[in-house]
């Protein structure tokens, strides 16, 4: 008799507001583990890159007005895959329990005997608000504050709002999908009693870099929200502690604030300050690192390894690739004893740190000329065994430099860069909506394969977009396609590539191309 397949499990995991920053551990570590990932439309995409790669992806939709699936029919998929044996992740903005329809799914996954776990989310309700500069309760305005749909609920005939006694709430009233029905909220407010003259704030895509804030009075709003074509979503909040944005208005005044950055390389460490500057970084790797196609010529040059007086290692992949290979043949890091090791740049010289291993040799620069310089000039070169590993398409100068002067150098595959299977929809449509600001680009691989995965008329797209590019052979990639750089560092590295963004917007002095 076969054995019934065991049941998933189902986490409902609140993403947040809109700022990635503002996901849970616990939210991303469900994510991260997820065989299915059931989702919403007002989620940062962004979060979709922490899924593994393969997972399940399930869009819901849900936003105003439009539903890609019904709710039954997301109740039903949380049922189905769970009873598949798999790990769901239904991924849903802001808290899953704060007008989330949570609870409804949790219910039904009771029914069906399904074990879930609620993680929950930053709802918007508190976090856009903060993200204006509006503290939802305060010791001089408000001592509480109530939460309301602004949907449904005021376009019953019988509301299920008490508005008599809302209206004499002396706290802070926040509703949210209530855009839509801001004549009608603020209406039943004033004929409830609540002066004409409070304070009223509508903040669209809160904690996002195109978080929009409109301020106005409870008589005025729908009037300021038709002027400004405010529409969801956006959170609304009404009373005195609004008359605070003015002062502890912190984000919309980042010196990035607004700027949607691309960067077309997986994320790491160094791109934190543009972020912690208020932009906003729409990761999109065009380049994906993986193995050789065959270890041959790097085995062999492993398992000669005593042979070689230096091993010159250019990039931390090279570092990481190379090790991890050393190891798998079984190779004992003290067979490195007597191997001078040379790393082109910091970054690559603190990941063979990080394998116990001292650098002899940084150079500041990976030119041919710089290098044989660093090793002491032409005359030093004669006799000396290099190994290089790199990567499968790399530049030949140095090493026909080496062979020149008398050297000998093997330059084993390590690794290669390839173009990863992305759909680009939704990149597509940030740029044609004018939502990214600055587009970065590290080689002019990154570029090309962004070419090749839009499949489209990259200049159209990008001619009003800020162009960086690392090194004169990136930014030649580009002008190719008829395309402007606009900034260049002065080093080819992502420190000096973020640095010289930070300077464009706030200083103004850039690594312009003259």
């Amino acid at each position: 008799m076969q054995e019934k397949t065991k049941k998933g499990k189902v986490y409902l995991v609140g993403a947040g507001p809109g700022d990635i920053g503002l996901l849970t551990v616990k939210g991303l570590r469900c994510l991260q583990k997820a065989d299915v990932v059931v989702y919403d439309f007002h989620l940062n995409a962004q979060i979709l890159n922490y899924i593994k790669k393969d997972a399940e992806f399930v869009y819901a939709g849900k936003r105003g007005g439009h539903h890609e699936m019904t709710q039954d029919e997301i109740n039903n998929t949380l049922v189905e895959k769970a009873l598949e044996g798999k790990t769901v992740c239904r991924l849903k903005g802001g808290d899953p329990f704060v007008f989330g329809r949570g609870g409804e799914e949790a219910e039904v996954l009771t029914r069906a005997g399904i074990e879930f776990e609620v993680v929950p989310g930053i709802s918007s309700a508190v976090a856009v608000p903060a993200y204006a500069g509006i503290p939802l309760t305060h010791r001089r305005y408000a001592s509480s504050f109530i939460v309301l749909p602004g949907n449904e609920a005021t376009t019953k005939e019988k509301s299920a709002i008490d508005w008599d006694a809302l209206a004499k709430q002396k706290g802070t009233i926040v509703f949210l999908m209530a855009v839509k029905n801001i004549g009608l909220v603020s209406e039943r407010l004033i004929k409830h009693g609540k002066p004409g003259d409070t304070p009223v704030a509508v903040i669209r895509w809160g904690t996002r870099a195109d978080q929009k804030t409109v301020i106005s009075t409870l008589e005025d709003v729908s009037h300021v929200v038709a002027d400004h074509e405010i529409k969801p979503p956006a959170v609304v909040v009404i009373g005195d502690v609004v008359r605070l944005r003015e002062q502890l208005n912190w984000y919309e005044r980042k010196p990035l604030f607004g700027q949607r950055i691309l960067i077309t390389r997986a994320y790491t460490e160094e791109y934190e300050p543009l972020e912690a500057l208020g932009a906003e970084i729409i990761e999109f790797p065009t380049i994906e690192v993986v193995p050789p196609v065959s270890y041959d010529e790097l085995d062999r040059a492993i398992s000669g390894i005593e042979d070689y007086d230096w091993i010159v290692f250019t990039s931390a992949n090279g570092v990481r690739f190379f090790f991890n290979r050393y190891f798998e043949l079984e190779r004992d890091i003290r067979d490195l004893k007597g191997i001078k090791i040379c790393a082109v740049g910091p970054k690559t010289a603190l990941s063979i740190s990080k394998y116990g291993i001292k650098v002899d040799l940084v150079p500041d620069a990976y030119r041919a000329e710089g290098l044989v310089e660093a090793f002491g000039g032409e005359g030093r070169i004669k006799g000396l065994k290099i190994l290089l590993p790199r990567a499968e398409v790399a530049r030949e100068v140095f090493p026909e430099k080496v062979r020149a002067l008398g050297g000998k150098i093997d330059v084993p595959v390590t690794y290669r860069a390839i173009r990863p299977d992305r759909h680009a929809k939704r990149l597509q449509r940030f740029l044609k909506e004018g939502r990214v600001t600055v587009a970065t680009f590290t080689s002019g691989a990154t570029f090309n394969n962004l070419c090749e995965i839009l499949k489209e008329d990259v200049a159209g797209l990008l001619k009003d977009v800020i162009i960086v590019a690392i090194g004169p052979v990136t930014k030649k990639e580009i002008e190719k396609r008829g395309l402007k750089v606009h900034i260049m560092p002065e080093r080819a590295t992502i420190e000096a590539m973020v640095d010289a963004i930070i300077r464009h917007f706030t200083s103004g002095e850039s690594d312009h191309i003259k």
